[in-house]
């Protein structure tokens, strides 16, 4: 199968990942005032009379009469009244909007804050979750609210906007250019139509200058023709369709290890800046590369660095030849320009290696190819250490003894063998020494296996002569034969070479990702990260997150690392600005560490630091590609965790606003009933006094006091300030206590007690235990049905001791038993809906677990009612000296 025409399995996984969600179209606007959200409901209007279900999730008019009347006979969802700060502040309703379920939804200013207390605190948040579920969605947003370009326009503007949008989000998306020319937004601005007049006058005189409009509205229609390509591209991959679909330029060089490569990427950054195109450094790494010195390593790394430096992107691709890994390569990133160097090579070279130039030029007919003077090397290439490139002394000593093994056991059975398998027995430790040793090795055991086979075979034997003409046929038959076969396999030994080296680095990133996926911990993944690094490239390795005033070590790969003053410079260089410093890198490289910055999107959440025990660059450049593969997940498995801990902190802060609003309401309405009665009373006192009064004025301050104990209680709970004095206790005596103090709520109901006097004594804190009796009587009083007896009972059975109150009412919910046990909860429709604070049950299975007891809800199987049960483990039981309770 031809490559050019194979579709892109990550271009389908893309693809099919999107099904089932919906789709942005942003009308994209240079700037205020252009028309993004008149043309936003135009279109919206079109598609409703074209029978579509359009919505208005929130538009912002301000005051224009045009826009105003756009919306009209469209379906607006209110919008949610959210207060902040003795305001009430109205957001789009997104909870309404799901539940409306449109087929499409009209949502202004997608770089909009929410307001506090919002579910997203960005509306594009807000959209992700529509699209989420299937809804399409129309936005609008001006150039300066994208991220990567923030910088870019403040830098001229001089004005620095707060709202972003990811680039993600635009890249996702369908752009329409919603596109006015400069004079005419100025003429709109001085007809009071984008501002009021004091307003647009101040906006004349600084944002919306002629030159800044133009400069908006280029920046504008060059990032949506970026968006269109990309797309674009994303599609053919998708289908498998050839060519280079030339719709935006885009420039690859191709680098090497020669000094003449800097200048080739300087030059390429400057054709890419007139083009205003995309470009990418590749490097082709080819078997030679395994015989590159340290000097030629540091050379690559420099032109890496200078490509990522000047923006470039950056790849390195394996691959048997230069000439096949350039047509790979340009392929796949359709590359409508190549860039490549053309170095000074002797004809001899060129005969025997060919010219990259040429063969590119002939075999890449639709790409432009620069040919740039490469600078001469500053130093002869022998320089550099090879190691290898002639073969090794061991590999001509091994091929010289399998020559002598063939020619022995060649002569013993010479007698039975004619000369023609003779020359086929040679062919053995030609083609055993190319595939152990390489292609020269090979040629040297083809040279000696002719002279050998010609001295001790040939007639006359014992000469070089040979006799018989047919005999040089031979002899040069097993040298071609030699050669071809020794290219041949060393060309399968450097493919298989190639593909080890592939299987390593994806093994290595599976391992890296298998390693940090079971981690959630920041702490941990950070350590992880460090050890999984240092293991694979044999060095040290820290990570430094950021903390008042500066950075501080997270986590490292052993306890014997030194930052100094410069390392430390140098990783809070690489942490502001988001690029490599350090040893290796163009800046601060007198450090002894290199850093590189762990990034997610434009969000720098650690830096990573690198270091080798005796000095030297941590990472050579073949391992470049590996790392920055590695740092790339390891950004990705740290913002997984940054955001799982913000999710655990924003669900806690909703637990506790909950919890808040559960006390409030228990506090406004169950204190209140006690609080009137006691009031009422105290007013009657003045007529004057009665049993019935004083009766009164007891029992409901003895409720107050419970209802403000339980508060307490909990308050002592959560904040773990409870004291525990553990004694042995008798639960007979325990049972009738907590029955006597809730006599008047128990008023009406039977005490049925079925406690034995001779359960084994506990060991609990008899105070606690008291309030846990306490709680569990006043709900059984409480929600039992009038006249009907509450039963106490305690069941000692396989070493478990079980204390169970037992009422007469319609019970629990099938399944929703636990649920009785939580904080402010009380069950609609069972008999726990019947008012309560809703804290009595939550403090009885606190109270209960501090002790090491566990508590139990269930319904009666007898009668319909519920039973709540004190369950005391073997380890709380005290056992008589005389074993009668054994």
């Amino acid at each position: 199968m031809n490559d050019d025409t194979r579709p892109s399995p990550e271009a389908l996984l893309r693809q099919a990942s999107q099904e089932g969600r919906g789709r942005l179209k942003i009308f994209l606007g240079a700037a205020p005032g252009v028309g993004k959200t008149y043309e936003m409901l135009s279109e919206g209007a079109e598609r409703r009379r074209a029978g579509v279900d359009v919505v208005i999730g929130v538009v912002e008019t301000h005051g224009r009469v045009e826009t105003e009347a756009l919306t009209r006979g469209h379906e607006i969802v209110a919008r949610k009244a959210i207060p902040y700060e003795g305001r009430t502040l109205d957001e789009m309703d997104l909870d309404a909007i799901l539940e409306r379920a449109p087929t499409l939804v009209l949502v202004d200013e997608l770089a909009h804050t929410n307001a506090p207390g919002s579910r997203h605190p960005k509306r594009y948040q807000d959209v992700e979750e529509l699209l989420a579920a299937g809804i399409d969605v129309y936005s609008t947003i001006n150039i300066q609210h994208i991220e990567s370009l923030n910088d870019v326009v403040a830098s001229f503007t001089r004005v620095r906007v707060r709202e972003t949008v990811p680039d993600s989000i635009v890249e996702a998306a369908e752009i329409e250019v919603v596109d006015i020319p400069p004079d005419e937004l100025i003429e709109r601005l001085k007809a009071g139509k984008v501002y009021l007049p004091q307003e647009a006058t101040r906006a004349l005189s600084h944002f919306f200058s002629k030159s800044n409009l133009s400069a908006l509205r280029e920046l504008a229609l060059r990032r949506a023709a970026q968006a269109v390509d990309a797309q674009m591209l994303e599609h053919v991959r998708a289908l498998g369709v050839g060519g280079t679909w030339a719709g935006g330029e885009r420039i690859v060089v191709a680098i090497s290890e020669l000094p003449g490569a800097l200048g080739l990427v300087r030059a390429t950054k400057r054709i890419a800046d007139a083009m205003h195109a995309p470009w990418t450094a590749v490097y082709i790494e080819t078997p030679r590369a395994q015989t590159f010195g340290e000097a030629e390593h540091r050379q690559l790394a420099a032109v890496f660095n200078l490509a990522t430096q000047l923006g470039g992107d950056v790849a390195t691709v394996p691959a048997t030849s230069v000439v096949d890994g350039l047509k790979t390569f340009t392929a796949e990133a359709r590359a409508t320009q190549l860039v490549v160097g053309k170095s000074t090579r002797s004809r001899w070279f060129e005969l025997r290696h060919g010219s990259v130039v040429d063969q590119m030029v002939r075999e890449s007919p639709g790409i432009a190819v620069h040919v740039l003077p490469m600078d001469p090397p500053t130093a002869p290439r022998g320089t550099c250490v090879r190691t290898g490139g002639w073969g090794s002394k061991a590999g001509y000593a091994w091929t010289t003894a399998m020559v002598a093994g063939v020619t022995g056991v060649a002569s013993a059975l010479f007698h039975i063998l004619n000369l023609g398998n003779v020359a086929l027995l040679y062919l053995l430790p030609v083609m055993a020494a190319a595939s152990l040793f390489g292609l020269r090795t090979g040629l040297f055991a083809g040279v000696v296996s002719s002279i050998a086979y010609n001295f001790f075979f040939l007639p006359p034997t014992g000469t070089l002569t040979i006799n018989n003409p047919e005999n040089v046929i031979s002899i040069l038959v097993l040298l071609g034969i030699a050669f071809v076969t020794s290219q041949l396999t060393s060309r399968v030994r450097a493919q298989a070479d190639i593909a080890a080296a592939s299987a390593r680095t994806n093994a290595a990133l599976a391992g890296f990702l298998r390693q940090l996926t079971s981690l959630n911990e920041p702490v941990a993944l950070a350590r992880a990260i460090c050890e999984e690094i240092g293991r694979l490239f044999g060095v040290r390795a820290v990570i430094l997150v950021a903390e008042d005033p500066g950075l501080a070590v997270q986590a490292a790969n052993g306890a014997d690392y030194r930052l100094e003053t410069m390392e430390m410079a140098a990783a809070q260089w690489a942490y502001d600005t988001g690029a490599p410093a350090g040893r290796g890198s163009s800046t601060l490289a007198a450090s002894e560490w290199f850093f590189q910055p762990l990034r997610s999107g434009e969000r720098t959440l650690a830096v990573l630091g690198l270091a080798r025990e005796a000095g030297g660059d941590p990472v050579r450049s073949d391992q470049l590609p590996l790392l920055m593969s590695l740092v790339d997940q390891a950004s990705l498995v740290l913002e997984r965790a940054r955001l799982e801990v913000e999710m655990r902190d924003v669900d806690a802060v909703r637990e506790r606003d909950r919890l808040r609003q559960a006390l409030l309401s228990s506090v406004s309405h169950d204190l209140r009933t006690p609080l009137t009665s006691v009031m009422a009373a105290a007013a009657e006192l003045h007529r004057g006094v009665t049993p019935e009064l004083i009766d009164t004025i007891e029992t409901e301050a003895a409720r107050l006091n419970r209802f403000v104990g339980n508060l307490l209680d909990m308050a002592r709970v959560e904040a773990g300030a409870l004291r525990l004095r553990l004694e042995p206790t008798d639960l007979t005596d325990a049972v009738a206590g907590a029955v006597h103090d809730t006599k008047r709520v128990l008023e009406g109901h039977a005490i049925e007690l079925d406690v034995a006097p001779n359960l084994p004594l506990v060991r609990v804190d008899p105070q606690l235990l008291h309030h846990c009796l306490l709680n569990l009587l006043d709900n059984a009083g409480r929600y039992a049905d009038p006249g009907t007896p509450i039963v106490v009972r305690a069941e000692h059975r396989f070493g478990l001791l079980r204390l169970s109150v037992i009422d007469q009412g319609p019970g629990l919910p099938p399944g929703r038993e636990k649920e009785v046990f939580e904080t402010f909860r009380r069950l609609e429709g069972s008999d726990r809906a019947i008012g309560g604070t809703g804290l009595g049950l939550a403090i009885v299975k606190a109270f209960a677990e501090a002790m090491g007891m566990t508590v139990e809800a269930s319904n009666r199987e007898d009668l319909a009612g519920a039973r709540f049960s004190l369950c005391f483990p073997v380890a709380l039981l005290v056992r008589d000296t005389d074993g009668a309770n054994l």
